[in-house]
């Protein structure tokens, strides 16, 4: 987003939009204003985000036209967001898949079989690189970072292919195998890294790809990605089995320990724990595939980095991490750094979520994967906003209220509902999150992104408010 979240919806879906590769002018212009209408009325439905019966069908119009594919759609925001990411610097590309689900509605033409591919269950999977800019080390390591959102580094839509008979063939099953090729796809798509700027992949136990890992190296990409697999390990210098990479990573000495604080999850409260950290240098031999066998592709040579929790209020929930790092690890400094970029993978759920439940993606009425593709296309780049809100009132809270990203009538209008001056970025936050419901308890810290977009919202209400006013003096 390189800056550009802080301008008002307007000035940004310009900005964001403007690079969009469509041949006709109008239908960039009509993206514009979508963008525009859902940055501003997040969540809402399409006729709703349009001012008339035209606009409606201006808008259907487009997202079934044949030229608004995610990638054109997107064209200019990565663009920008490729070149923010060539300045100096470290910058982390969060990595996840997400599945998008219209289950329990009518057949949709292009869809697929999700979750378990019972009856019914239909959608598309979404694979988004998603760039932000790691920072320096704040004085309060307890907590997760807060990060520049830069945006969409890449971004994948894919359907799976149904199983047509009970029992898949060795070809079938190499082809629906194949949902794996978005990782190294996305490596491709982002090229090679500059030289003197670090871009370091992070992304769970699904990037565990032999391909991907090796895709990253070939360009020059580092990665902090979680073990899934029980590898098996060579030797450096003779290549002869060494080990396996769980038992070798839980018997290294620990470098030293931390303290971390883990977000909120389903059926997990939030928490403060206490951590162990341990790295190794390990190499991992190179797995089967057809027609190669063991020995013909090469090792990966990596660190592997285990975070654990040594006690924890309920034994089964004890974290541990084990974490392949591309990067040589020595001291604890850096052994903490490599769990502390992991931790910031979060960030990419949160977006996730902020796509379906903030923008209300899985609610989108169309009749085929392609126009919700180009939906969920604008409304991805739209839920940066959502996000990069709450990293920036994280980033510098006790900066002056003007840094919040507000314009001068937003501030102003926040003020007088508030009934406070608001001097600072985290006043500010406050009195957003006390629009959308948050109850300002010293305990409860700043208001998440949720909150802050409930928020939002009223104060986009009131402010428009405050815009029609003059228009009614007659009525006083």
């Amino acid at each position: 987003m390189q800056g550009s979240v802080h301008q008002e919806p307007q000035r940004w879906a310009e900005a964001q939009f403007a690079g969009a590769k469509l041949t006709d002018i109008r239908r960039v212009a009509r993206v514009k204003t979508i963008a525009e209408a859902m940055a501003i009325h997040p969540g809402c439905t399409i006729p709703q985000l349009c001012d008339s019966p035209y606009a409606v069908k201006a808008t259907y119009n487009l997202f079934k036209h044949q030229e608004a594919t995610p990638d054109n759609i997107q064209s200019g925001h990565r663009a920008l967001v490729l070149e923010a990411m060539r300045q100096p610097g470290v910058y982390l590309l969060l990595e996840d898949t997400t599945e998008l689900s219209w289950s329990g509605k009518h057949s949709i033409a292009g869809l697929g079989p999700i979750g378990n591919s019972a009856a019914g269950l239909q959608g598309f999977f979404l694979h988004t690189v998603l760039s932000v800019r790691w920072p320096d080390a704040p004085q309060d390591t307890s907590k997760r970072r807060p990060v520049e959102v830069l945006g969409i580094g890449d971004q994948q839509y894919y359907v799976r292919t149904p199983c047509r008979r009970p029992r898949e063939s060795s070809q079938e099953r190499l082809r629906r195998a194949r949902e794996s090729q978005v990782w190294p796809q996305a490596s491709q798509h982002l090229g090679h890294a500059p030289q003197d700027v670090q871009w370091i992949r992070v992304a769970d136990r699904e990037a565990d790809i032999y391909e991907y890992l090796v895709s990253c190296q070939a360009l020059g990409h580092s990665f902090v990605i979680r073990a899934a697999k029980d590898r098996a390990l060579s030797h450096p210098e003779t290549g002869k089995r060494a080990g396996r990479l769980f038992t070798v990573a839980r018997s290294a000495v620990p470098l030293g320990e931390f303290t971390l604080e883990l977000r909120q999850r389903p059926q997990h409260p939030a928490r403060t724990v206490h951590l162990c950290v341990s790295a190794t240098a390990v190499t991992l031999s190179a797995p089967w595939r057809p027609g190669y066998g063991r020995s013909r592709n090469a090792p990966i040579q990596c660190t592997a980095v285990r975070v654990w929790e040594v006690a924890a209020p309920d034994a089964e929930d004890k974290l541990e991490w084990l974490l392949l790092c591309d990067a040589e690890v020595v001291d604890f400094a850096q052994a903490r750094e490599c769990a502390l970029q992991y931790s910031t993978r979060w960030v990419i759920e949160e977006y996730h979520k902020a796509i379906k439940t903030g923008l209300g993606a899985e609610r989108l009425q169309l009749e085929s994967a392609e126009r919700l593709f180009a939906a969920v296309a604008i409304m991805s780049v739209v839920a940066l906003r959502l996000i990069e809100l709450r990293e920036r009132l994280r980033r510098h809270p006790e900066a002056e209220a003007a840094q919040a990203g507000l314009s001068p009538l937003e501030l102003e209008v926040l003020r007088q509902k508030s009934g406070r001056t608001l001097r600072t970025v985290r006043e500010v936050a406050l009195a957003i999150g006390r629009l959308g419901g948050h109850l300002n308890r010293k305990s409860d810290g700043l208001p998440g992104w949720q909150t802050l977009w409930h928020g939002m919202n009223t104060l986009y209400a009131l402010v428009e408010g405050v815009l029609i006013a003059p228009r009614l003096r007659s009525f006083g």
